[in-house]
């Protein structure tokens, strides 16, 4: 069997096909339930089991009470990259192996007893729908999950194109909870997306550390050779992580030969040094690397090991901060492990987690790149008086269709605002925002956001500076 290292739990993404033998554990074998028996630790455990077996006023369903075991021994870690899941739970990330899976495109984890986004995929229902790092999913379809697992949480989510889920956000800052319906979609799994801006500067975004993703990534960077690259932005925000091997791989491209990585600590204290291997046609450029809160694990890896080695600037704003990697073990009848066995330190030694990585150019997106979403199935119109309409205001100033007030009161001057934004898209300006003209407007606020990204234009700046020297 195969060893991985997995540095984040990716429901979007690729889980494991190969079954990793770490530990000798299987159910329904004789043998290794006779040499855990010989083992006190596990007295108290099989005199409940048998206790509940004989005794409990109905029958028990044995192998449900078995996971459940093993998910408390789990849940004690309290560690939410460490999760157990049963068959059925597993089977739905093995059936993700392929070039794409339907669903919304969204990072999550546990944290704290709640879901939490991550950060979404580029282009995903999640992103378009406003999702955003540190948003905690409350409910989905009106079922709270509070309390559950992220794998859980996921069999909720992920369903089939076309179809719609329902999630119930918490904002950070914001009161009351966000109802978000998102339409699923096909999610293609496609890591790396590159540019040319202006003056021979090249953007490359890479959205998550996939089994591919060094390979899309040299290919992208052939590409924009050709198209004349001078200089190149790596854009990491929202970036989850992923494998550990593409994180070195892609860092090599950027490093010097045998230059450290990434350095892995077990438990014990012992650190094993991961060290780059140069590869041919690497690009000679100048490198700057934006990172954002959503920039986790494998793209903290990246940033911190070209920003220690003084190859790269760093602009945008602290990453998230996860400092440790994952392994997954299969069991015989389908369920599987994953756990922490290590954490991950920079090149200089240093552990990131929970405090991520601060940039060389702090830049912090404008405000309104912040605000909250908007719920299509709402009807804001006249006289009407909540957050909602407030938000509304907001985004129809940072569109240029100023409301004159943005106290969350609709009034006639929103009211003429909103038909003027209706008109200017070429929808029926009835003054009401609803149904497409509420998705018109968030669409034009993305718009609007990519138009005036401030982290972007902060590294074609210091890129320009670095070509001229």
């Amino acid at each position: 069997m195969k060893r991985f290292h997995f540095i984040m739990l990716l429901f979007f993404v690729v889980f494991l096909s190969a079954g990793i033998t770490t530990v000798a554990l299987a159910f329904g074998d004789e043998k290794a339930v006779t040499v855990a028996a010989d083992r006190g630790e596990f007295d108290k455990l099989f005199a409940a089991f048998d206790t509940l077996k004989n005794n409990y006023y109905e029958e028990v369903d044995q192998e449900k009470m078995i996971n459940g075991a093993i998910d408390g021994m789990v849940e004690s870690l309290d560690d939410p990259y460490s999760d157990y899941m049963d068959s059925e739970e597993a089977k739905g990330f093995h059936d993700s192996i392929s070039s794409s899976f339907e669903g919304i495109g969204a990072e999550i984890q546990e944290q704290d007893g709640y879901i939490t986004i991550v950060s979404p995929i580029k282009d995903s229902p999640a992103e378009k729908a406003g999702l955003k790092p540190n948003d905690k999913v409350l409910s989905v379809d009106g079922k709270s999950i509070q309390g559950m697992s992220a794998t859980e949480a996921v069999l909720l989510i992920r369903g089939e194109k076309g179809t719609t889920v329902k999630l119930s956000i918490q904002r950070p800052g914001v009161e009351e909870r966000i109802e978000v319906p998102i339409v699923r979609d096909t999610i293609p799994i496609e890591t790396v997306y590159g540019e040319m801006l202006e003056d021979g500067i090249a953007k490359v975004q890479i959205t998550t550390f996939s089994k591919n993703t060094a390979k899309e990534l040299v290919n992208t960077l052939n590409d924009m050779k050709n198209q004349g690259m001078k200089g190149l932005i790596l854009d990491l925000r929202q970036n989850p992580g992923g494998l550990l091997d593409q994180a070195i791989a892609i860092s090599s491209l950027f490093l010097p030969d045998n230059e450290v990585v990434v350095q892995v600590e077990d438990r014990n204290g012992n650190r094993q040094e991961m060290k780059s291997s140069k590869v041919k046609d690497s690009p000679e450029v100048p490198l700057v690397v934006v990172i954002d809160k959503g920039s986790a694990s494998a793209s903290e890896i990246l940033a911190a090991a070209v920003k220690e080695s003084g190859n790269a600037t760093l602009v945008g704003e602290k990453s998230f901060g996860k400092g440790t990697v994952q392994k997954a073990q299969d069991f015989t009848d389908g369920s599987n492990l994953k756990f922490t066995t290590e954490k991950w330190l920079t090149p200089k030694g240093n552990w990131i987690h929970k405090k991520g990585i601060k940039p060389d150019e702090e830049v912090a997106l404008p405000d309104y790149a912040s605000l909250t979403l908007l719920n299509p199935e709402s009807e804001l119109k006249l006289s009407s008086s909540s957050s909602e309409v407030k938000t509304a205001q907001q985004m129809l100033k940072a569109l240029g269709f100023d409301p004159g007030r943005e106290d969350g009161f609709f009034d006639e001057k929103t009211e003429e605002a909103v038909k003027n934004f209706q008109a200017a898209k070429s929808i029926e300006a009835t003054g009401i925002l609803s149904g497409s003209s509420t998705t018109a407007l968030m669409e034009g606020l993305r718009e609007q956001i990519k138009a005036n990204d401030t982290q972007i234009l902060k590294a074609i700046e210091v890129l320009k500076g670095k070509i001229a020297e």
